[in-house]
């Protein structure tokens, strides 16, 4: 928390769902025996511990079907794995003609090759966390059969957090693939980061006049500004890859409500509201200000934009806003 920003106010957690209790949510075939509702508001509500975390992002992912048994999910696997392999083989083949016909394949490559060569592969102790080979070659061969997603800069950090989490590339793999279907209209630039922006700066207007003023004044252009926020899906604003798993898998199970994730946008911005309107900031010292919002808690942000949502629901917000949340 640097000088003038507001803190949020502090929440305490329950204990987070354990391999223990995750279990039980199955019956003996492997079944659900729990409503996936259910499942979705205990995760928001307390989050998953680390040894459940791979498991149930596969469900909330979409990687898995909520409705398959034990056996299915071996079978799934299994073709994720051949399916994955095949993808491989296949562009091995046509990378040469990649490489001399699509100049926008060099790009791309070269864009990721100099991203990824930015990443900080080291723990505090010096011990490599990721293989930077691997992560280039899961992200060139996404971008050769995605057509929608365009490789963006945050990719790279998005699989190397996938990496961190699974064991096999072809998990790896599908994993980034599901999540970019499910959170492609919040960190997509050519798909969603624009809705977001729009509806962000109406929920300022009808939550925070007075902010909504300033930043149309002094602060224009303000909001247009904060894209890296949703296309980075706010990982740089926290303290750990706990803390970005746990916003994530919140924004997965889509709960309190749809596109969670403008709220915690919302919320952030409270942060910084005091001091921008006591300086009368501009634009540029706004972004300053939002850039310096690090090393947050992800419970505390997610309670707040809980809060937020809470508001809403009690006023009679704008249809486009009732749309969009409710």
């Amino acid at each position: 928390m640097t000088s003038g920003q507001t803190p949020l106010p502090k929440v305490k957690r329950k204990p987070p769902i354990d391999k223990t209790e995750w279990d039980a949510f199955f019956d003996e075939n492997g079944l659900l025996a729990k409503s996936r509702d259910s499942i979705c508001v205990n995760i928001l509500e307390r989050g998953l511990h680390p040894l459940v975390r791979t498991e149930a992002w596969k469900f909330l992912t979409g990687y898995y079907s909520w409705q398959s048994s034990q056996d299915e999910r071996l079978t799934v696997d299994s073709t994720r794995r051949k399916n994955y392999e095949a993808l491989c083989e296949m562009y091995g083949k046509i990378q040469p003609l990649l490489e001399n016909l699509h100049r926008n394949f060099m790009e791309t490559r070269n864009n990721i090759a100099y991203d990824i060569q930015k990443l900080y592969d080291k723990d505090h102790l010096g011990n490599v966390l990721i293989d930077k080979k691997r992560l280039e070659k899961i992200l060139l061969l996404s971008y050769v059969c995605n057509t929608q997603a365009e490789y963006q800069q945050g990719f790279h950090e998005m699989v190397m957090l996938f990496q961190l989490m699974v064991e096999h590339d072809h998990e790896t793999f599908w994993l980034f693939q599901f999540f970019l279907q499910k959170t492609e209209h919040s960190c997509v630039i050519n798909i969603g980061v624009g809705k977001n922006l729009d509806m962000l700066n109406d929920l300022i207007d009808f939550l925070d006049p007075v902010f909504a003023e300033h930043l149309r004044g002094r602060g224009a252009g303000t909001v247009r500004s904060l894209f890296p926020w949703f296309c980075f899906c706010f990982q740089r604003a926290f303290k750990s890859f706990e803390d970005v798993w746990r916003l994530w898998e919140v924004l997965l199970t889509g709960k309190p409500c749809r596109n969670f994730q403008v709220l915690v946008a919302y919320s952030m911005l409270q942060m910084v509201r005091e001091q921008v309107l006591q300086e009368s900031m501009t634009r540029d010292d706004i972004i300053l200000a939002c850039n310096n919002l690090i090393d947050l808690d992800a419970d505390v942000l997610i309670s707040a934009a809980c809060l937020i949502y809470a508001e809403l629901i009690q006023r009679d917000a704008p249809q486009p806003l009732k749309d969009f949340f409710l």
